[in-house]
């Protein structure tokens, strides 16, 4: 009688699917304490994630992201804000330049805001965040994004050499919608995974 009968390889996978299962949902609350804990520190730098922007004007979620770094800001947490983002599909500018112009409009001072180079994606981003530091003896950085990006955030920039903290924005669209909220945090749970994997 062959050892894997029907039954034996039905207990498998069943066991398997379970394990995958408890081990996806672990991640998702492990997302969950990592968005729901505010490490707002002292920094070298704010780095604000981006987010869409139309026409040359920051979408809410991203408006809520880098109005919450400019108050990071004014509470002296760091002397400069790094601005990040690429450019989407039809539009001529990047969401870095976007969001460095909305922070000057603000009233912030030119020299204490940076947009970076245009990255298309969250590793693409931090790498700018990390170039920037090139050099620098401290590499403290305060990121600011969304309550769900934060632990993908921190393992991607500890793995880039930056010492990161994150601050999400309490005021973000996202945030206050339960339902678009919960399936970004979901959709994490696959998405840190892989980051964990395949960003080395």
């Amino acid at each position: 009688m062959p050892f894997w009968t029907l039954r034996r390889k039905l207990v498998a996978v069943v066991t398997v699917m379970v394990a995958l299962i408890f081990g996806w949902a672990a991640v998702v609350v492990a997302v969950a304490l990592a968005g729901a804990h505010d490490q707002a520190t002292a920094a070298d730098a704010i780095a604000v994630l981006g987010a869409a922007q139309y026409n040359g004007r920051p979408s809410p979620v991203f408006r809520a992201r880098l109005d919450h770094a400019a108050a990071l800001y004014q509470r002296g947490l760091a002397p400069v804000i790094l601005v990040t983002g690429g450019v989407g599909s039809g539009d001529t500018v990047s969401e870095s330049e976007v969001g460095r112009r909305y922070l000057l409009r603000a009233g912030l001072p030119d020299g204490a805001v940076v947009g970076l180079p245009a990255g298309a994606s969250t590793s693409a981003s931090l790498e700018a965040v990390a170039q920037w530091f090139s050099g620098k003896d401290n590499r403290r950085v305060l990121l600011v994004s969304d309550g769900f990006h934060m632990l993908r955030l921190r393992i991607i920039a500890t793995r880039l050499g930056l010492l990161p903290f994150t601050s999400p924005a309490p005021n973000s669209p996202i945030r206050s919608n339960p339902r678009r909220n919960a399936a970004y945090f979901l959709a994490e749970g696959f998405k840190v995974p892989v980051t964990w994997v395949f960003n080395r």
